[in-house]
C-alpha cells in the first residue's frame, strides 16, 4: 500500500512538472512569436520609409525635367547666343558626329608615364587583362585615362553592332547567370565572381542594368563589365537600366565620381560613357522563353517595335507630356540634317557612308521602310516603360505616380505579354528586395537585385539567379559586407531602423512650412495643439509618402497624456536636430534641405564641362531663364551685380557653395 501510494505521488509530481514545462514552452513560444512579429512589423515599416523616400526622389528628378521643359517652352531667347546656350544646357546627348567624337576623345595622343603602376590594356583584350584589372581594383588602383577611353571606344564599336534585344541560348553554355542592380557596389560584383566564377565560354552572364550611381565605385564596375564584354562577346550581355542615363547620373553621383577620379580627362570620359549608354541593348531573351528587362512592361509594350527603334536617339529621362513640349523636343532633336537624311533614305539616294551611319542604330535596312513608322513619342514610351515600370498585385495598368515614370502593371498585363510572345516568365530588377529576389504574378515575374546592404548595412541581401536548359531558376544569396554577418537580427533591424527614421526626420524638416500650414488647418482655434490623429493626416497630406504614420508616430513624436501635440515645439525639435550651421536661419536651412538635390542637379546641368564651376555667362543666362518664369524684372546690370556679389572669392566663377548662397539670398529677398 505504502509503495503504491509513493508511486502514485511520483506520477502526479512528474505529470505536474511536465504540465508546467509545457505551459512554459507555450508561453515562450507565444512570446517569441510576438517578438518576431514586432521585429517583422518594424522591418516592413523601415522598408516602406526607405522605398517611399527613394521613389519620391526619382519623382523629383522627372519633375525637374518637366520644370525645365516648361521654362524652355515659355522663354523666348533674345539672341542666337542665348538660343545656343539653352540648347547646350538642356538638350541631352549633345550630338557629336562620329569623327567629331573620336577626335574629341582622342586617347592615342595621351601618354602613359613611366611612373604609372596600374594595369596596362592592349587590344584585342585577353582574359589576362580582365584578371589584372580585377586585381588592380581590389588594390584600389586606378586605370589610366588613356586605357579608359580606349576601352570605351572599343565598347562603343561593339555595342553599335548589337540588336536592341540580345538573344542568348543555354545550348552553348551550362547555364546563364542573371544579375540585377549593382549601383556602384564593387564588393558585390567581386563576391558574385568569387561564388559563381568569372565569365568564360562556359559561364554566361546577363547584367540587367543600373550598374552606376549611389555607390562609390560605379566606374570600376563599368570598366570590368565592358572588359568582359569585349573578351567574351557571346557570353556577356548588358541591358540598359534607368540609371544608364547621363541626366540621371547628374543627380545620383556617377558624374561627380568620374570627375573626382579623373580631374583632367573626366569630361572626355563622361562624354564617351554618355554615348556608350545610348547604345546599350534594351532587353535580353533566353531561349526565346525568358524575357529580361530592367524595369517592366505596360499594356502597350511591343517587342517588335523595341527591336526596330533607334535606341541611341531615345532619351528616356525626359518625358514630354504636353504638345508644346513635344514640338520643342522635335525642334531640338530632329535637326535639319536628320530630315535631309530621312528624305534621302526614302528616295534611296544616300551614299554608302551616310547609309551606314543611318542604319547602324537599329540594323534596319532600307526595305524596312515599308513597315510601320512610329513617332518619337511612341518610341520614348516603349523605352520608358521597360526601364521605369514596376509590377503591382492588382489587375490593369496605370501610371507609375510614385516614381514619376513608367507604369504599374498587373498580372493580367503580364499574362497577355507572355501569351502574345510565347514566353514562360519575365525577369526584371529595378526594385530592392530584402532577400535579393522576389516572385510575383503567380511566379511569372521575378525581381532580381544584386546590391546587398543597399539602404544600410544589414538592410537586404543581394542575389543572382542561374538558369539551365530547363529554365528553372536557382538562386544564390549573399551579404558583401562582413559586419552584416556579425549582427543579430535585432541589431540589424535596429541599425536600419535608425537610419530610416533619420532620413524621414530630414524629410519632415525639409517641409516645415507646409506642415505648419497643414497643422493650422486642423487647429481652428489657433491653440498650437492638434490631435495625434490629425497630425498623421496632415503629415501625409504634405509628404505624400503613403506611410503608416500612426504606426510610425511613437518614433517621431513624444507621447502625451492627453493625446494632443504641440506642433510648433515638435518642429523646433526637428530643426535643432538638422541645424548644422548656426548662422543659417531655420527657414533657409529648410529650403536648402528640401531643394539641395534639385539645386545640385541644376548646378551640374549648367556646369557643362563638369569642372565644378559655373562661368558668369552661364549663370547670367540661367538667371534670365528663371526670372522670365517667375515674372521678376531683372536688368542685365542687375544680374551682373548679383553674380559679382556671390562670387565671394572673386575668381570669376561660381562654385556649388556660392550657388547655394545665391539661392539663400533670393529666398531672403522674397
Amino acid at each position: 500500500m505504502g509503495s503504491g501510494s509513493s508511486v502514485n505521488a511520483n506520477y502526479k509530481y512528474s505529470l505536474q512538472k511536465s504540465e508546467n514545462a509545457f505551459k512554459a514552452a507555450v508561453l515562450i513560444q507565444q512570446w517569441y512569436r510576438r517578438y518576431v512579429a514586432r521585429l517583422e512589423m518594424r522591418r516592413r515599416c523601415t522598408w516602406r520609409i526607405f522605398q517611399s523616400i527613394e521613389y519620391a526622389c526619382e519623382q523629383d528628378q522627372i519633375k525637374l525635367h518637366n520644370f525645365f521643359s516648361y521654362l524652355i517652352d515659355h522663354f523666348t531667347p533674345s539672341s542666337s547666343k542665348e538660343r545656343d546656350f539653352i540648347s547646350r544646357m538642356f538638350i541631352s546627348g549633345e550630338s557629336f558626329k562620329e569623327a567629331e567624337l573620336e577626335k574629341y576623345c582622342d586617347y592615342e595622343s595621351m601618354e602613359v608615364p613611366d611612373s604609372y603602376t596600374g594595369p596596362h590594356l592592349s587590344f584585342p583584350l585577353l582574359p589576362d587583362h580582365a584578371t589584372a584589372l580585377l586585381e588592380a581594383f581590389k588594390q584600389k588602383q586606378q586605370l589610366h585615362a588613356r586605357y579608359v577611353l580606349n576601352l570605351l571606344h572599343e565598347t562603343r564599336k561593339h555595342l553599335k553592332q548589337l540588336p536592341n534585344i540580345s538573344h542568348v541560348s543555354t545550348c552553348y553554355s551550362e547555364e546563364v547567370t542573371v544579375c540585377g542592380d549593382l549601383h556602384g557596389q564593387l564588393d558585390d560584383l567581386f563576391l558574385i565572381f568569387y561564388k559563381n566564377g568569372l565569365p568564360s565560354p562556359s559561364k554566361s552572364y546577363v547584367f540587367n542594368g543600373d550598374f552606376v550611381d549611389r555607390g562609390k565605385q560605379s566606374l570600376e564596375i563599368l570598366l570590368i563589365l565592358f572588359t568582359f564584354l569585349l573578351i567574351y562577346p557571346k557570353e556577356v550581355h548588358l541591358n540598359r537600366g534607368n540609371h544608364e542615363d547621363h541626366v540621371v547620373n547628374l543627380r545620383y553621383g556617377f558624374t561627380k565620381e568620374v570627375m573626382q577620379k579623373y580631374k583632367v580627362h573626366g569630361k572626355k570620359i563622361l562624354k564617351m560613357i554618355q554615348n556608350v549608354f545610348c547604345w546599350l541593348p534594351l532587353a535580353t531573351l533566353i531561349d526565346q522563353k525568358v524575357l529580361i528587362i530592367h524595369g517592366g512592361i505596360s499594356d502597350t509594350t511591343d517587342l517588335d517595335m523595341l527591336e526596330k527603334i533607334h535606341r541611341n536617339k531615345s532619351q528616356p529621362a525626359q518625358t514630354p507630356s504636353k504638345a508644346n513640349r513635344l514640338e520643342f523636343s522635335k525642334w531640338v532633336r530632329q535637326t535639319v540634317q536628320e530630315q535631309i537624311e530621312w528624305c534621302r533614305r526614302l528616295a534611296d539616294i544616300s551614299d554608302s557612308e551616310e547609309e551606314e551611319e543611318l542604319t547602324c542604330a537599329s540594323a534596319v535596312s532600307l526595305t524596312d521602310l515599308d513597315g510601320p513608322c512610329w513617332t518619337r513619342q511612341e518610341e520614348w514610351k516603349q523605352i520608358l516603360d521597360i526601364l521605369w515600370s514596376d509590377p503591382m498585385p492588382q489587375e490593369g495598368c496605370r501610371v507609375n505616380t510614385v516614381r514619376g515614370g513608367g507604369c504599374y502593371f498587373g498580372p493580367d498585363v503580364t499574362g497577355k505579354i507572355l501569351e502574345k510572345y510565347n514566353l514562360q516568365f519575365l525577369i526584371r530588377s529595378h526594385e530592392c528586395k530584402q532577400e535579393g529576389y522576389e516572385f510575383c504574378h503567380n511566379r511569372k515575374v521575378l525581381t532580381i537585385f544584386s546590391a546587398s546592404n543597399y539602404y544600410e548595412i544589414g538592410s537586404n541581401r543581394g542575389a543572382y539567379v542561374k538558369l539551365g536548359p530547363d529554365l528553372v531558376p536557382h538562386f544564390v544569396q549573399y551579404q558583401a559586407n562582413k559586419m552584416a554577418h556579425t549582427l543579430t537580427m535585432t541589431q540589424r533591424i535596429s541599425r536600419v531602423e535608425e537610419s530610416a527614421f533619420r532620413a524621414l526626420r530630414e524629410k519632415l524638416f525639409a517641409h516645415t512650412s507646409a506642415l505648419i500650414s497643414a497643422f493650422k488647418a486642423y487647429d481652428k482655434d489657433n491653440t498650437g495643439r492638434i490631435t495625434l490623429s490629425n497630425w498623421a493626416m496632415a503629415v501625409e497630406s504634405v509628404l505624400h509618402l503613403g506611410l503608416p504614420w500612426r504606426m510610425l508616430r511613437p518614433q517621431l513624436v513624444r507621447s502625451t497624456a492627453d493625446g494632443m501635440l504641440e506642433y510648433k515645439s515638435w518642429l523646433d525639435d526637428l530643426a535643432v536636430e538638422q541645424r548644422s550651421q548656426e548662422h543659417i536661419q531655420s527657414s533657409l536651412l529648410e529650403v536648402i534641405y528640401r531643394n539641395r538635390s534639385n539645386l545640385e542637379t541644376i548646378f551640374r546641368i549648367i556646369d557643362r564641362d563638369h569642372s565644378g564651376l559655373i562661368s558668369f555667362e552661364e549663370f547670367h543666362q540661367t538667371w534670365k531663364l528663371f526670372s522670365s518664369h517667375m515674372n521678376i524684372e531683372l536688368t542685365d546690370d542687375g544680374i551682373n551685380d548679383l553674380v559679382r556679389s556671390i562670387d565671394f572669392n572673386k575668381d570669376g566663377n561660381i562654385d556649388f557653395n556660392e550657388f547655394l548662397e545665391a539661392f539663400r539670398l533670393v529666398k531672403q529677398s522674397q
